[in-house]
């Protein structure tokens, strides 16, 4: 650890506007990470011979590693010092990288994932606490975390794109190794110009029994939901998942509330609105990614895009997250209740979310897309700005990776509910559609057109649930939360009263 690491409690860090940048661009990292490889899923497959029912794995195995290990990841951030965290994570997420692209089979493949996974949940937690204690004022905070931000919640789309071109022009192994550089100039940068508060660190013992019942419940939990999506909710091994993660993460609840050290204090999740932006936000993110998933597919299967124009075709949802997130959500976080703003914004996605429920397969890009995807990136980039500086406003700075780690885990596990939720929906009205319809189609051509309206007619039916879940999460922010505006005063990074911290999306994998 270099010298300049430590800087005095209250003083604005003079290379806090230089940190964001590598803390952004470690961020925009794993969140490209996300897309970039589903991309490339099918020609890995081929080259490495993984089995169809396989091939998920190299998506699971991400998932269960970053949602499981997350909250264990948040408290190591604590303990070691967060620029510290950062660095070891950014290292060890490109060694998984350069495994990934150089993978011969599927096991390596795998245990690569698996890697990349863990590492993230090292990293996301560390870049996220950085940025709460290392911008102090309000105003401040409001506009970094608007740019941070727009930065992560635009690098899905900039995976999509990257990752069709690299798959399209060059080779599938590029998608991992793409993620080398910007590990390398994100951890250099970091060492050297990230200074961290003093006294924010939390040097009470691990607590381990903590970080076992947590890492497996959250394991039994997503891989229970990745699992119902391909072999159904009545299969027994689902089942049992889901009843294990529920005695699991009961026993961790116990646990937590006798310990002297806890992993999870639960003084971080009890409070009323933090209680209410993780359940809204976690119930925004379930409707959210059921429909990158189904438009990826409506682009490619239904309107016949390549990968690259598919990339190109989500843009508008970027542009209007990054407007919604810098333009409307930072502007107001310090002047308006974050209720105000969120409600409001879940309303306004559904609304984007209500015209997808008009998809066929002749719509127009321009007259239906559009605007539905504009509507939606709106929505959530004003929703998402004043819902995730609140989720930690107040948790005292030796809290405030695993706080950090408590949004993210919400939003993985959202992410596996919704895929799997809004798939299973969606595969059963196709299943019911193409059968009452495939008899009337004589020739090939019409079963094919029966087919492909059938999948329509299942996206359809899966986006009016998401719909439906953005209403519900717009009345919970509405009830439930009760803050004021933020203050516009600065806040010291360690302390009671820590900085807000703005956690921002991390697409699920």
């Amino acid at each position: 650890m270099s010298e300049t690491a430590v800087k005095a409690p209250g003083v604005p860090d003079a290379n806090r506007w230089k940190a964001l940048v590598f803390i952004a661009l470690a961020q925009l990292m794993v969140v490209l990470d996300a897309t970039i490889v589903n991309i490339a899923l099918p020609s890995a497959q081929q080259d490495l011979g993984i089995s169809d029912g396989n091939r998920q794995w190299v998506v699971t195995a991400y998932a269960l590693a970053f949602g499981g290990l997350l909250l264990f990841g948040g408290r190591i951030a604590d303990l070691w010092g967060r620029k510290r965290a950062f660095v070891v994570g950014l290292g060890g997420f490109a060694a998984a990288s350069a495994l990934g692209g150089a993978a011969t089979n599927e096991a390596m493949m795998f245990g690569a994932r698996a890697l990349q996974g863990a590492f993230g949940a090292l990293l996301a937690p560390a870049a996220l606490s950085l940025l709460a204690v290392m911008f102090t004022d309000a105003k401040e905070r409001a506009k970094a975390f608007g740019i941070y931000g727009a930065i992560a919640g635009g690098g899905g789309a900039v995976g999509l794109i990257l990752g069709g071109f690299l798959t399209e022009y060059l080779d599938w192994r590029w998608t991992f190794f793409v993620n080398i550089p910007f590990a390398i100039v994100a951890a250099a940068g970091a060492y050297f110009v990230i200074r961290e508060p003093e006294g924010g660190r939390n040097r009470s013992p691990l607590d381990v029994p903590g970080v076992i019942l947590s890492t497996l419940g959250l394991v039994s939990l997503v891989y229970g939901f990745t699992r119902a999506e391909s072999e159904g909710w009545s299969d027994s091994l689902t089942i049992g998942m889901f009843v294990a993660s529920g005695v699991l993460l009961l026993a961790f609840v116990l646990v937590e509330s006798k310990v002297k050290a806890p992993l999870l204090p639960l003084r971080v999740v009890t409070e009323r609105n933090r209680g209410g932006v993780y359940l809204s936000l976690g119930l925004a993110i379930i409707a959210m990614f059921g429909l990158f998933l189904f438009l990826t597919y409506y682009l490619q299967v239904v309107k016949g895009y390549s990968p690259v124009k598919t990339g190109f075709a989500f843009l508008p949802m970027i542009v209007g997250m990054i407007t919604g997130s810098t333009q409307i959500g930072a502007r107001l976080m310090t002047r308006v209740a974050p209720r105000l703003l969120m409600g409001p914004g879940f309303l306004v996605a559904a609304v984007g979310m209500l015209l997808l429920t008009q998809l066929e397969i002749g719509s127009s890009y321009a007259a239906l897309l559009l605007p539905a995807m504009l509507m939606l990136g709106l929505g959530m980039g004003t929703a998402f700005m004043p819902a995730m500086a609140l989720a930690t406003q107040g948790v005292e700075a030796r809290d405030a990776g695993v706080a950090s780690a408590m949004v993210n885990t919400s939003q993985q596990v959202g992410g596996a509910i919704g895929t799997a939720l809004l798939n299973t929906i969606a595969a059963s009205a196709t299943t019911s559609y193409i059968k009452d319809h495939i008899g009337s189609a004589a020739s090939k051509p019409q079963q094919q057109l029966v087919q492909l309206e059938g999948m329509v007619q299942g996206y359809t039916s899966a986006i009016w649930f998401a719909v439906g879940i953005l209403v519900v999460a717009a009345g919970i922010a509405l009830t439930l939360i009760n803050a004021g505006r933020p203050g516009t005063t600065a806040v010291t990074g360690s302390g009671a009263e820590a900085a807000d911290e703005v956690p921002v999306p991390v697409v699920a994998h």
